[in-house]
C-alpha cells in the first residue's frame, strides 16, 4: 500500500464526501485520515488514503471522472513525516477585524521557523456592539531549539499593533 493525499473542493452537496469514499474504497484503498469543511457554499478538503500502488493510475482517472460532477480534485504522493524536532503550541489569536492579521503572525512565525500546522479563522459579530470580531485557532509546530519566552515575547509585541489578545500554550494543557 501507498500513501496518497487528495485535495477536493466543489460546491456543496450532500453524498460528495460519499462520492470520494466510494471511488477510494473501489480501487482497494483505505481513509486514513482527513480535514474537511464548507464554506461560502464551497466544499473543500484534504485526504490521506492507503491505496495499493498498481491502483494508482485508475484512482485517478476515476477522480478525474468526477470533474463533470463538479468535483475538482488534486492526487499527490504523500510526503515522508520527519522526525519531531519541534514541539506543539496551540495559538489563539481575538480582536477587532482588519486587514493583515494572518499575514503579519504568520510572517512572525516563519521568520522563527515555526511551521503552521493548522488554522481555523472566523470574523463573527462582537457580542455588545456586533462590530467584526476576528478569531483564529493554530496548531503550530516550534523547532525544539526555539525559546518559547522569545517567541512569547514577539507574539505580545505584535498583538499590541495588531491591538488583539493572543494566547500561546502548550498543547498538552
Amino acid at each position: 500500500m501507498d500513501h496518497l493525499v487528495l485535495t477536493v473542493i466543489a460546491p456543496d452537496q450532500p453524498g460528495l464526501v460519499e462520492k470520494l469514499a466510494q471511488c477510494v474504497a473501489e480501487h482497494g484503498g483505505n481513509w486514513l485520515e482527513s480535514r474537511m469543511s464548507r464554506m461560502a457554499g464551497q466544499f473543500a478538503g484534504i485526504v490521506r488514503v492507503d491505496v495499493p500502488a498498481e491502483a494508482h493510475g485508475e484512482l485517478g482517472s476515476a477522480l478525474e471522472a468526477l470533474e463533470s460532477q463538479g468535483i475538482r480534485l488534486l492526487l499527490a504522493p504523500s510526503g515522508a513525516e520527519p522526525e519531531p524536532e519541534w514541539r506543539p503550541i496551540l495559538l489563539d489569536v481575538v480582536g477587532n477585524d482588519r486587514p493583515g492579521i494572518v499575514r503579519d503572525i504568520t510572517r512572525l512565525l516563519a521568520e522563527h521557523g515555526v511551521n503552521l500546522e493548522s488554522l481555523d479563522t472566523e470574523v463573527v459579530p462582537a457580542p455588545m456592539s456586533s462590530e467584526p470580531l476576528f478569531h483564529a485557532q493554530a496548531e503550530l509546530a516550534v523547532p525544539l531549539d526555539l525559546d518559547l519566552d522569545v517567541l512569547q515575547e514577539r507574539l505580545e509585541n505584535l498583538a499590541d499593533e495588531l491591538m488583539v489578545e493572543l494566547n500561546l500554550r502548550s498543547e498538552e494543557t
